[in-house]
């Protein structure tokens, strides 16, 4: 179970870090090789926020690989895809269609499978 409650937060901060490097993508505007598009790549706070995420997400899983087998560790970090989904829909108000759903359904019963 504790494997379970890791999995899924260290799933929430890797799905955050792809959403907040969107995010930063997004607010960046057209790509230039200037010192003014550099620095307003330093003050755009959501390449923070990824950074931030992806660290986070980067620490707890070398404690699970650290503590658990490699085969339960690695199926679940599968549940970022479901993160991703849910951000996808969520955040940047993405059209889900039922196949992509249906996924999601065996993603979850392979975790709760791997889990066992």
């Amino acid at each position: 179970m504790r494997l379970i409650l890791l999995a899924l937060i260290q799933s929430l901060f890797l799905c955050g870090g792809q959403m907040f490097m969107k995010l930063a993508l997004k607010a960046s505007g057209s790509f230039s090789w200037t010192w003014s598009f550099v620095l307003a790549q330093l003050t755009n706070w959501w390449w923070l926020a990824c950074g931030v995420s992806f660290t986070t997400a980067g620490i707890l899983w070398m404690y699970i690989l650290k503590h658990w087998s490699f085969s339960q560790a690695y199926p679940l970090s599968s549940l970022a895809y479901i993160f991703g989904m849910i951000a996808a829909m969520l955040v940047f108000h993405e059209h889900i269609a039922w196949t992509q759903w249906v996924g999601i359904l065996f993603i979850m019963a392979g975790c709760y499978l791997v889990a066992n």
